[in-house]
């Protein structure tokens, strides 16, 4: 029999069918790179290693596109949807690992300064820290109580022993100057977390007491007098005498808002340019993110051999803005800064205690000095003397926040003085405005 029925026909693919499925497959393929990132994040926070985290961020992104794809295949009634799928996952992969590679794991590319030549020793304590240091010892008879001296940042350090450091001991004194766990040529730690105000206090007792020290006179520059000021109001009965130079806020917390004043405030449009061509890259992106999730992650993304670099490259771009003439250029020596220590320490300074009124009961006699030039706020330097009792403040005229480097004889000559008990070259100001 003959059939009288018309040969079906395949309907023919809408247009709309059509425009649809291409719109799925775009949209995975746009939401694949922040899928990836969240996958990173989520891994990274979880306390994944580095690689596995790829793995994570690479799966998230060829599952997204992937599945965007096949459904955009279905959508218009593509045969070769499971192959499309394969396709643009693969594609996307390929992407997100070259993106990966070029943007997030490429390396920095700065280089370690050699340092120079110094007799530096290292200290093992019994915190677990070890800390390198010098010694310079005093002429003739020592005095009973030696110099600590304690450097800025967190985690920049000077470079080794100073005139200063020289004069203190023609006059007597034995002095010691180390730097703080996580910079120069001191230790790292694996964890940055482990980086805070009171490990930076636990260490100076313990080499308070590696040294047989019954007590120390302490002479920290910036945050150097911070913690001076944590670890006379930690261990009053410790400390004979303290020189605060250029001072950072006595409590971080108090300026938090307002600010404290800052050497970025002051930079010259050459030197902004040059901060920005410095931290305008990808992997410091990639690496903020991770700072937020897991700091673990973020120092296995930039270990210390990779960003103390870079670190180092911006504080000397930026150095001369905190004297007295920004513009000029200001030749320091060379030293090894601790990024991690920096941020980390800086971070967990908002969450210490108040150390104010532990201050108010110390007995140790103390001397402020500030720099004519200073960027940091006139009140926090009249804190320290108004917070310890019978403390002076010295303002020296010419300097800014480095007066060792911009008057370097009023400097140590009134360092002296005071650690000796002799006049000081400049009058105290008991004034509460600033001075004019």
């Amino acid at each position: 029999m003959i059939s009288t029925q018309a040969p079906r026909t395949r309907a023919p693919r809408s247009l709309p069918r059509r425009l649809g499925g291409g719109a799925l497959v775009l949209t995975g393929a746009l939401l694949a790179p922040p899928a990836a990132i969240a996958a990173f994040l989520l891994a990274a926070a979880a306390n994944a290693p580095l690689p596995a985290c790829a793995a994570a961020a690479l799966s998230a992104a060829a599952l997204v596109a992937g599945a965007a794809a096949y459904l955009g295949g279905r959508l218009a009634r593509t045969r070769r949807r499971r192959l499309l799928a394969v396709l643009v996952a693969a594609s996307m992969t390929g992407i997100a690992a070259v993106a990966g590679h070029l943007l997030v794991f490429r390396p920095l590319g700065f280089t370690a300064t050699p340092l120079p030549a110094q007799d530096t020793r290292y200290w093992r304590l019994s915190t677990g820290s070890r800390i390198a240091y010098t010694r310079t010892p005093a002429h003739g008879r020592p005095r009973p109580e030696p110099v600590v001296r304690l450097h800025g940042g967190p985690g920049t350090p000077g470079a080794g022993p100073d005139d200063l450091d020289r004069a203190l001991a023609a006059s007597g004194f034995d002095v010691y100057t180390y730097d703080q766990l996580g910079s120069g040529r001191s230790q790292r730690l694996a964890d940055p977390r482990g980086y805070t105000v009171a490990r930076q206090v636990a260490d100076l007792e313990a080499i308070r007491r590696r040294i047989g020290a019954g007590r120390l006179i302490l002479a920290g520059s910036s945050w150097g007098a911070t913690l001076a000021a944590a670890y006379l109001a930690a261990h009053p009965g410790s400390v004979a005498r303290v020189v605060f130079t250029s001072p950072g806020a006595l409590w971080a917390r108090e300026w938090e808002r307002s600010g404290e004043g800052e050497i970025w405030d002051r930079l010259s449009p050459a030197q902004r340019e040059r901060m920005d061509d410095l931290e305008n890259r990808p992997q410091l992106v990639a690496w903020s993110l991770l700072m937020a999730v897991n700091p673990r992650s973020a120092h296995a993304l930039l270990p210390d051999g990779e960003i103390d670099p870079l670190f180092d490259e911006l504080l000397s771009s930026v150095g001369s803005a905190a004297t007295c003439h920004p513009g000029r250029p200001l030749h320091e020596a060379v030293s090894r800064s601790g990024f991690y220590s920096n941020q980390m320490t800086s971070e967990d300074a908002l969450k210490v205690p108040d150390p104010r009124p532990a201050l108010r009961r110390a007995a140790a006699p103390a001397l402020v000095l500030r720099g004519q030039c200073e960027f940091k706020r006139w009140e926090i330097a009249r804190e320290y003397r108004d917070a310890i009792p019978g403390a002076r403040l010295v303002q020296v005229p010419g300097a800014g926040h480095v007066i060792d480097a911009e008057r370097p004889e009023l400097y140590r000559d009134t360092v002296v003085a005071f650690l000796t008990g002799r006049p000081l070259p400049l009058p105290p100001y008991t004034g509460q405005a600033a001075p004019r």
